[in-house]
């Protein structure tokens, strides 16, 4: 009925610009987070909590390798699901997707793991950040491998995955936040508390999309459907 794709397609419209919006001011924070660090100070912020193990050379290298390309994963990774840019501008839409991939595999996803086995909190908490790296960096080359075979669908869908972990990196603060801004709980004992659900909900959420009939189309603005 051209009634009701019509307001689908509306809904699809607001949900895609409340995203983007979304994501471009999470970016922004997350930025205003990270520009301390450009000074290169060793006593600030998160820092603060790893001055037992700061003095580590891999250490410091692998936390600057994580957390400030990590800005540039989350703005690239926002831009591959847009339509219009993948119609219009398709070579801006791949380059865009090697920044993001490559970013990923070749230094915030080695780095992160590297500084996984070091979080804050007792094993369960390092437990989640060992599995988020994996996960994060697993799902993103699948998704790369997918698109240098040609299978376009498979993807996007590995590219969905991998952008709902990017996206932990903003739902473990916003969390974090919540739970100790409206409860008794400390941030350090909100920090582990959310360290699985900050990524494990995303996932779900993504697989969520991935189940619906037309999430190509409902992504990528096409009426194909996913082939299995």
């Amino acid at each position: 009925m051209p009634t009701r794709r019509l307001s689908i397609r509306i809904f699809n419209l607001i949900a895609a610009i409340f995203g983007l919006l979304a994501v471009g001011f999470f970016t922004f924070l997350m930025g205003s987070i990270a520009w301390p660090y450009t000074s290169g100070r060793l006593d600030i912020d998160f820092l603060l909590s790893k001055q037992h193990i700061i003095y580590l050379l891999h250490y410091r290298v692998s936390f600057y390798l994580h957390i400030f390309p990590a800005l540039l994963v989350l703005a690239a990774g926002a831009t591959q699901f847009s339509g219009k840019i993948l119609k219009k501008t398709p070579a801006v839409h791949r380059w865009v997707g090697r920044v993001y991939a490559f970013s990923i595999l070749g230094v915030c996803g080695p780095a992160g793991l590297l500084m996984a086995f070091y979080a804050n909190g007792g094993w369960l908490t390092k437990t989640s950040f060992v599995t988020l790296s994996l996960l994060w960096w697993g799902t993103t080359w699948l998704a790369y491998r997918a698109i240098r075979a040609g299978n376009v669908h498979r993807h996007g869908a590995w590219m969905i995955r991998s952008y709902a972990l990017t996206l932990s990196a903003i739902s473990l603060r916003v969390m974090q936040f919540g739970l100790a801004s409206y409860s008794d709980i400390s941030p350090e004992e909100a920090y582990e508390l959310v360290a699985w659900p900050s990524w494990v909900l995303n996932f779900l959420l993504a697989e969520l999309i991935l189940r619906r009939s037309n999430w190509f189309g409902w992504v990528y603005g096409h009426d194909e459907k996913l082939r299995r």
